[in-house]
């Protein structure tokens, strides 16, 4: 790096007041700010120096003004006006050298900067202007020419990211990393659809996000505005206004936005554009499905930055209970229509909620519900909505929770729901979904069917009296189901057999030497009896 580079600052970055002081050709004048100590990060454009007593005449704005104080004038008026004329064109600051006409700066000199906010720098030592004005001038066409490069970079990244076809969260994620900044892609309901924080996290970009978004106001540019500084710009589709890429300050001590940053937020708006036109999915419905996985899976970096993601959509997530639900079509297609009638269906009930396709042929839905509001019967009306189009749908839920973060247990619950529901599995008349007490022992073998350990256990306790029917075309196992379902009543089991009590004892007699088991013992009828209903299970597939 160059040693009169400003340390600390990129040579992409607008070159300051203060970085100009703090180059060693002007610090060896020892600089002392006697006015404007708040404005010493007005960028500066060119180094002018002048001995003329209206130099403003020759100038255009952002230069730092380098004088002997030789030409000032001698009144108070004529020096006001000397500084006015400065002020009223732009210039950066006024920087005198205390070494020929003065040894200390003019109290009406100060005063008139003072109420201008112009920055005065005066210098106790000679400096040599020449030189100044060479080093400086250096860095800030490095600093031109640095820029050209990297807009061309901005638009060359973003040209390549519209070729391969990027979808949205690609575009915004370039222009984060490109930028350093956090940058957040919203609708026209102020909803945060993606967030890619840099230098803050999720919950500081996100929170209270409608109200700051409200705030900040529409913009029909590039342009930084509202209270917080945001730079924002809109992002359109098929001509009309969508929505708009906002991207904001640092935290802390963040430099301010440059023409870089506006150029790169114009050019990731403009990749949104056309990135919409190929991925017609409306995004409002992938910023679902990306939080309900989020959730489900646990991929967000905390409990605060999951509240304030979810609230960005919509979601009230302080005091209210959720439930989540499943919906699985199996082999029917139709997810998309499926999630607009869902979410036209909650729409109406007003229920704020997530939906969104989980994987191929499954939705989730996520309930946020006030209060004592119970869930049932709006589950109960998004099931018959689903059965309506698809009567072989499953519909699963999960239990009650009353924090957003525990969601993930519910939808854990509602998956295991699911995976032990069997096809055309028969409901309680009074409800069309299914719930955690509806898993009894044929659900969850039923859901465990896949388990070589419980296809290894049926093989163990009945292969013998499978083969001894196969081999003597007997039905023994029926007369065992009887029994087992009688709850070893015998003279019941004969009687659904269509047998007398005699034939009844022959066959649970041979029964027990074929599995060397003991029918009279209550905990070797349990594990047959298990044994049963999971070769029932296996058969049905």
């Amino acid at each position: 790096m160059n040693d009169n580079h400003p340390a600390g600052r990129g040579p992409t970055h607008p070159l300051t007041v203060a970085d100009v002081l703090a180059l060693p050709v002007l610090a060896a004048g020892r600089p002392d700010v006697v006015t404007g100590l708040r404005h010493l990060d007005r960028p500066v454009r060119w180094v002018h120096i002048t001995e003329l007593t209206d130099p403003a005449s020759f100038l255009k704005g952002g230069e730092l003004v380098l004088t002997t104080g030789m030409p000032l004038p001698q009144d108070a008026a004529g020096v006001r006006r000397y500084v006015d004329e400065l002020a009223d064109i732009g210039a950066a600051a006024l920087v005198i050298e205390l070494v020929r006409r003065y040894h200390r700066p003019p109290e009406t000199l100060v005063d008139a900067c003072h109420r201008r906010g112009l920055p005065l720098v005066t210098l106790a030592k000679d400096v040599n202007f020449l030189e100044v004005t060479q080093v400086v001038h250096a860095l800030l066409l490095g600093n031109q020419a640095e820029a050209m490069r990297r807009t061309q970079h901005i638009h060359e990244a973003f040209t390549t990211l519209t070729l391969r076809g990027a979808g949205p969260e690609d575009v915004v994620r370039a222009a984060a990393q490109m930028s350093g900044r956090t940058v957040v892609l919203e609708n026209l309901a102020h909803q945060a659809l993606i967030c890619e924080p840099s230098g803050l996290t999720v919950e500081e970009a996100l929170a209270d996000w409608e109200q700051r978004s409200g705030a900040t106001g529409p913009c029909d540019t590039t342009a930084t505005h509202g209270p917080e500084g945001w730079l924002t710009t809109p992002v359109e589709y098929q001509g009309e206004r969508w929505g708009r890429l906002a991207m904001l300050p640092a935290r802390t001590g963040g430099a301010a936005f440059g023409p870089e940053d506006t150029t790169l937020l114009g050019r990731a708006a403009m990749a949104l554009t056309v990135a919409r036109l190929i991925h017609p999915t409306p995004w409002e419905r992938t910023a679902h499905r990306n939080a309900l996985r989020e959730l489900m899976e646990q991929r967000h970096r905390s409990a605060q930055d999951a509240r304030a993601r979810c609230s960005a959509l919509g979601l009230p997530t302080d005091r209210s209970h959720f439930i989540a639900t499943l919906v699985d079509l199996r082999a029917a297609q139709g997810g998309t229509e499926m999630e607009s009638r869902l979410l036209q269906e909650l729409r109406t009930a007003g229920v704020p909620a997530l939906v969104g396709e989980l994987a191929p042929g499954r939705l989730g839905i996520l309930l946020a519900l006030r209060g004592s509001q119970p869930w049932r019967p709006l589950v109960e009306r998004l099931s018959v909505t689903v059965l309506s189009l698809v009567p072989d749908a499953v519909v699963s839920v999960g239990s009650e929770v009353t924090d957003l973060i525990d969601t993930t247990r519910s939808f854990r619950e509602a998956a295991r729901v699911a995976e032990a529901t069997p096809p055309r599995q028969p409901l309680p008349p009074d409800r069309s979904f299914n719930e955690l007490s509806d898993i009894g022992l044929r659900r969850l073998l039923y859901a465990l069917r896949e388990d070589a350990r419980i296809q290894e256990y049926t093989e163990r306790q009945l292969r013998r009296l499978i083969d001894h029917d196969t081999q003597h075309s007997a039905d023994l196992l029926t007369t065992l189901r009887h029994y087992l379902d009688a709850a070893g009543n015998k003279t019941t089991a004969a009687r659904r057999s269509g047998l007398s009590r005699e034939t009844m004892y022959q066959r649970l007699r041979t029964i027990e030497r074929l599995l060397g088991r003991d029918l009279e013992a209550g905990d070797q009828r349990t594990e047959l009896h298990v044994a049963l209903t999971a070769l029932d299970v296996l058969r049905a597939g």
